[in-house]
């Protein structure tokens, strides 16, 4: 234990006076006002030494306290545990269509389907920006004894900070920047210069998909070793650009032809679409694709494209009014027997009484080059369900 200058000092001058007591008592007799004075003294000497004591032992210590303290901020700071979330969707949507269909000569009442289907869809987040996907859609044919099973998507993506990597049955860039902002009406066939020869959903394929900002970007490629090119079968990629109401989107795709073992050649298209939401109630989109059919034989070459403009308008806030013009030419001569160019337009009627409903009553005409024209008239319905879980 450390003494003090003051703890010395007062040691000292209490020695001092019990050595003046011991040479006073040579004199006197030592009284007992002398013993009190001496053990008032010894308290204070007591009292200022353990104050003295309890300062230096307090300034001692802090040094340590503040190593603590830094210890205790650095393990404050140590990773975190990562919370790991789980969204689930469960939807559906049903759409009956009940109409008269004039086509090929003849006539017909019939209860159709308007690609009514049903899905899954999980994505587990296990780290910020990591993520694993499944999702699975089945379609449901109520114009055959409602059956349920032909997949429309199947497929398990990894979503990371570098973009979205997945392996399955999924939407094509083509759908997705093209025809999807023009696909609005209530049939299957639409958009109904789109359908004939594009792409909606394409199996064994693997996808990347990279957003940074308004932009998009999308590749696609189809491996299918049984099928045609055993390298590529499909390759498929587009940009998009979508912000305030705009969309605008250049795509690109090209495969392979083959008759079994035989390659006959290669289709390739270009294409681009807009779409804008002029008011809340106006919507307009137009696509157009530019196809280019080259075969190994020359003279079986030839050029189409497909048109589809879309229009909505909703009024007196429970109706829509919907109308399309499209063309589609295959590339044959108007009198080739394998034409099947045409052109057409729709008018589509809907009333939207709640939400998940619409009720829709459509016209559709369609002016066939080299074969009899089509027309039907036909009312449906179409109820949305979806159900979404989230859970750590």
């Amino acid at each position: 234990m450390r003494l003090s200058v003051h703890n010395c000092a007062g040691l000292i001058s209490v020695l001092c006076l019990l050595f003046s007591l011991v040479a006073n008592a040579t004199d006197r007799a030592v009284t007992m006002d002398d013993i009190e004075a001496l053990e008032a003294q010894l308290a204070q000497l007591k009292a200022r030494f353990l104050e003295q004591n309890k300062r230096t032992l307090s300034a001692n210590k802090a040094p340590q306290d503040k190593t603590a303290q830094v210890i205790s901020a650095q393990q404050d700071k140590a990773a975190p545990l990562v919370n790991e979330t789980t969204k689930v969707d469960v939807y559906a949507t049903i759409r009956p269509t009940f109409g008269l269909i004039d086509e090929q000569t003849h006539s017909n009442w019939d209860v159709r389907d308007a690609l009514s289907h049903a899905g899954l869809k999980v994505s587990h987040e296990f780290q910020p920006g990591w993520s694993a996907q499944l999702h699975g859609e089945w379609g449901i044919d109520l114009a055959n004894e409602g059956n349920f099973g032909k997949s429309r998507r199947a497929y398990t993506a990894l979503s990371t900070p570098y973009g979205r990597f997945g392996i399955g049955k999924q939407r094509p860039a083509q759908y997705l920047f093209i025809a999807e902002y023009v696909d609005i009406f209530n049939h299957s066939s639409s958009p109904f210069a789109y359908d004939p020869e594009s792409i909606f959903f394409v199996d064994n394929l693997l996808s990347y998909r990279f957003e940074t900002g308004p932009l998009t970007f999308v590749a696609v490629g189809q491996f299918d070793g049984n099928q045609g090119d055993k390298q590529t079968d499909l390759f498929n990629a587009g940009v998009s650009y979508d912000a305030h109401g705009l969309h605008a989107a250049l795509t690109y795709q090209q495969n392979d032809i083959f008759d079994k073992d035989v390659k006959l050649g290669h289709n390739r298209i270009w294409a681009s679409s807009f779409a804008y939401q002029f008011t809340n109630r106006f919507y307009g989109a137009v696509s157009y694709q530019n196809k280019d059919y080259a075969r190994n034989q020359a003279s079986l070459s030839r050029s189409g494209h497909t048109f589809d403009l879309s229009l909505a308008y909703q009024f007196a806030d429970r109706y829509k009014l919907k109308t399309g013009i499209f063309d589609f030419d295959d590339g044959y001569n108007h009198f080739d027997t394998n034409n099947q160019s045409f052109d057409g337009y729709n008018v589509t009627l809907e009333w939207l009484p709640t939400k998940p409903l619409r009720v829709h009553l459509e016209y559709l005409n369609k002016s066939f080059d080299n074969q009899a024209d089509m027309q039907s008239i036909s009312v449906g319905f179409r109820y949305d369900y979806k159900q979404q879980w989230q859970y750590e």
